[in-house]
């Protein structure tokens, strides 16, 4: 019995950012478009993220009078790349970053804020950024996705709040502090109301903002310029005819189904985050990595990739996007991962070895602190640290799952994931921590932080740094003692957002075979291809805006193809 066929100028595989970006320019360019999803929900780890995207030169922040050319970012990628630094993908990327959000703009659902005061993680280099770089999808009503809702994955339990999500800058600081101001209070009663409506009557967030926010106005995007989304669709093969590739094979429930694709076919399938084969062959440290991409990412573009005749890139300096974070055990049993972004910027608290020593500067970027952990814990110790707080920082700022006051903290001290001592020994041997060790460090470091100061590591002294920290604490936003008993700690772990080592490509998203030559009809963006940064991480945003700028480079190209 002959296997179903579908016919299209153009086949994406993947629904994050990505692959959402190329369909998108695809079909306002004219062609038909396919995107196949192995999930049965649309927007991949895209949609359980924060949403932010770098983009120098972005006409958003441009109209809010930040002006610049690529010289300065390229400058700063240069700086913090190094030896890594890719001039024909680096070049690409910032020619096409500011087009990209151009076009979106104009032609499609996807609308944006401006992270103005949002500077580069390394804000000393030359050619960083002091803000202006990054830009957010405006929050978007999900109601105007019509039963196409569906489709979109729900936001992240461990990172939203009762199901809503909830968005970095004022959105999150009225949540923060409604407890101190009648203002925020207000502010939080009302969304908090709409909330529990919308959960009653659509059973999910329809207040969407973050990466959920991003998807949402891209799948729109999609539905309005014809895309044919097809969730429950896995790609298995692409299929090759006289050296390019023309079509693919794709596992349904209802069995295969092969499509003809004229114009090529993108791999933007999520990367290998839940591949254990191959994770574990290019980690450090792979046996207790906790990734927080979305479980569907198995790396079948890469694999596919490969086959094709494509390759991984194997040089970078990281293979993988680091976080820390910590393994969550909810009420009910279920279990999750919380990326701690936010938290270790705050004044009121360290992270420790099992040591009791610290170990780095803890208001650094995610992937630096982790990095740190990698290098400085021997291989047959547990590579995990511990963030130390006291009561005062937990009630007014959370710490990892934990939330601030008023919310109770005794479920989580239950379950194990947040430890308590009256004093600070009894903390450390909660922990399995040396005692003698911790009282030393916290003793030496609150004698610093009495005045502001962290001279062992040198908190606060970067705009980034102070970004995190909260401007309130005088005279340094980051530095605060740790005094008032009792005292908490929550164990973290190695995690990561997504894969850094995807297939090798050229400035134009094609995938190169093993001559650094580009496969006709293949093309590679998101996690799927090389990351643009080389395995570091120079900004927030820096997976999602390459990602959007690789898939719209991809689109733009696949349709300005000969056919």
């Amino acid at each position: 019995m002959p296997q179903p066929t579908i016919e299209c100028d153009f086949l994406i595989a993947g629904s994050g950012a990505a692959g959402l970006a190329a369909a998108t320019v695809a079909a306002h360019r004219g062609l038909r478009v396919v995107l196949a999803e192995k999930a049965q929900v649309l927007g991949g780890t895209t949609a359980w993220s924060g949403g932010w995207i770098w983009a120098p030169g972005n006409p958003v922040c441009a109209r809010n009078g930040i002006h610049e050319t690529s010289d300065a970012p390229k400058r700063y990628l240069q700086s913090v790349l190094g030896n890594a630094f890719n001039e024909d993908l680096a070049s690409a990327f910032l020619s096409a970053a500011p087009e990209m959000v151009d076009f979106f703009e104009r032609e499609t659902a996807l609308c944006f804020e401006p992270g103005l005061k949002i500077p580069d993680t390394y804000s000393d280099l030359p050619g960083a950024g002091q803000g202006g770089r990054s830009v957010i999808a405006q929050p978007y009503d999900g109601r105007a996705l019509g039963k196409a809702i569906d489709l979109l994955r729900p936001p992240l339990r461990e990172t939203s709040f009762m199901g809503l999500p909830i968005q970095a800058g004022p959105d999150l600081r009225a949540f923060m502090t409604a407890t101190r101001s009648a203002a925020s209070a207000l502010y939080v009663a009302r969304r908090m109301a709409r909330h529990l409506w919308d959960l009653a009557r659509h059973g999910r967030a329809m207040q969407l903002r973050n990466g959920n926010a991003l998807v949402a106005r891209l799948i729109r995007s999609a539905l309005d310029l014809g895309v044919d989304l097809r969730p429950g669709h896995a790609l298995t093969d692409v299929v090759s005819e006289d050296g390019r590739v023309t079509g693919a094979v794709l596992d349904t429930a209802k069995g295969q189904v092969h499509v003809t694709a004229r114009r090529g076919v993108v791999l933007a399938s999520g990367g290998y985050p839940h591949d254990l084969a191959r994770r574990n062959a290019t980690f450090p440290r792979p046996e207790t990595h906790l990734p927080l991409a979305v479980p569907d990412a198995t790396g079948d573009g890469v694999r596919i990739g490969e086959a094709a005749g494509g390759q991984p890139a194997t040089e970078l300096a990281a293979p993988g996007a680091w976080c820390p974070v910590s393994h969550v055990t909810w009420p009910d049993g279920s279990t999750g991962t919380f990326p701690h972004i936010i938290d270790r910027g705050k004044p009121g608290v360290i992270g420790v070895l099992a040591s009791g020593k610290r170990f780095c500067n803890e208001g650094l970027g995610y992937h630096d602190y982790v990095r740190a952990m990698l290098q400085v814990i021997p291989e047959d110790e547990d590579p995990a640290s511990w963030l130390i707080c006291d009561h005062r920082f937990l009630r007014r700022y959370g710490l990892g799952i934990v939330r601030p006051a008023p919310l109770p903290i005794a479920p989580w001290r239950r379950s194990g994931y947040l430890k308590r001592g009256q004093t600070v020994p009894e903390l450390a041997r909660a922990c399995g921590i040396d005692a003698a060790a911790l009282k030393e460090t916290v003793e030496g470091y609150n004698d610093s932080a009495a005045r502001g100061e962290d001279p062992e590591f040198g908190r606060g002294t970067s705009a980034y740094m102070r970004l995190q920290g909260d401007p309130g604490n005088l005279p340094n936003p980051c530095v605060a003692p740790i005094t008032h008993a009792p005292f908490y700690a929550v164990k973290v772990l190695p995690g990561s957002f997504g894969t850094f080592a995807g297939l090798r490509t050229d400035g134009a998203a094609r995938v190169l075979d093993a001559e650094g030559l580009p496969i006709p009809g293949l093309y590679a963006a998101g996690t799927d291809m090389a990351s643009v940064m080389g395995g570091h991480y120079p900004a927030g945003g820096i997976n999602l805006g390459p990602a959007l700028t690789f898939g719209f480079i991809a689109g733009r190209h696949a349709a300005g193809a000969n056919a």
